[in-house]
């Protein structure tokens, strides 16, 4: 394999991804024809297949597999081979992949401008998704460091807390319940509610609180994969949610959502910064860890609510 080159790496990871041909091409700008030939020749020096043909899409043989692990290995090398050279340099360079929980992304943003802002040579790739998504972004080596509220544990991982992560059951702001205090949350399973996906760290946070609800669960009404269309469903009337407090902060000032008193709300989660523990950790990466723990609790979303003098409960 000694004539393997970096181009046919990415070319069969592209196809295994995209599972044709003609869509790999578009996505690395090049033709077809020169796919075919990157993926013919390597499979020759191999003398082995590296794809499969099924129903019209290419999938990866036991060999594809392998080559593709090869390749996310050799990422992890120049990825290092890049931070330990950008610390050679005195950090005025280099590269930092951070994935981001869609609900950090309310204050996610401002928290890597500002360590852009600090580091302009550094450049900065960020993923967004749920926490499902991006905890196999970390287990895949894909990401160097993950904001999210609750670190896996299925895999090698180190991860500190950074700031306290509010969940409350927001109504429209006409809501009868939005005038009561002290709501029992068995008069929520009333409610039509309107939740998040499978998979996402607030899901998993609503199934908790109502786990020991016995004689009767709420109805979900609808499910939704975004933070902003839920607020805007529970706006229009068509429930209420159980949603993070740290995604609402211009909603409840302007009014146009209430946070509802609920006995044991708000649940008080943390948010972590994660990553990979069997990995290698560059000077660029330590420097977005030390930089989150001392700036990210600043710049997390300040809210007042009814519920602000009672204990917390932590999860």
């Amino acid at each position: 394999m000694r004539r393997l080159t970096l181009k046919q790496l990415e070319t069969v990871r592209a196809v295994a991804h995209a599972g044709t041909i003609v869509q790999a091409s578009e996505k690395l700008n090049v033709t077809p024809a020169a796919l075919t030939s990157r993926i013919k020749l390597l499979e020759e020096n191999a003398g082995l297949s590296l794809f499969d043909r099924c129903g019209g899409r290419l999938r990866l043989t036991a060999a594809g597999e392998e080559v593709v692990n090869a390749a996310r290995q050799i990422d992890l090398v120049l990825n290092e081979l890049d931070g330990t050279l950008g610390a050679i340099r005195g950090m005025r360079a280099g590269r930092i992949s951070i994935g981001v929980v869609s609900t950090a992304n309310y204050f996610a943003p401002r928290l890597i401008a500002a360590f852009a802002r600090l580091n302009p040579q550094i450049e900065v790739a960020i993923s967004v998704g749920n926490r499902a998504e991006m905890v196999n972004q970390l287990r895949d080596y894909n990401i160097d460091v993950g904001l999210m509220g609750r670190p896996p544990m299925d895999f090698p991982i180190e991860s500190t807390a950074f700031g306290p992560h509010p969940q409350v059951v927001v109504a429209a702001a006409d809501h009868p319940l939005a005038q009561r205090r002290n709501i029992d949350k068995t008069e929520l399973t009333n409610e039509s509610f309107i939740v998040r996906e499978d998979g996402s760290g607030t899901r998993s946070v609503f199934e908790y609180f109502f786990s020991n609800v016995v004689v009767r669960q709420p109805k979900i009404s609808i499910e939704i994969g975004s933070n902003e269309t839920i607020k805007q469903a529970v706006i229009a009337g068509l429930g209420i949610a159980l949603i993070s407090a740290h995604t609402i902060e211009a909603e409840v000032e302007s009014g146009r959502l209430a946070v509802l008193d609920v006995k044991g709300l708000p649940i008080i989660r943390q948010w972590f910064i994660v990553r990979r523990a069997d990995r290698p950790f560059s000077p660029i990466g330590q420097a977005m860890w030390d930089f989150t723990l001392a700036e990210g609790p600043k710049l997390l979303p300040k809210l007042t609510h009814p519920w602000e003098a009672k204990p917390l409960k932590k999860l």
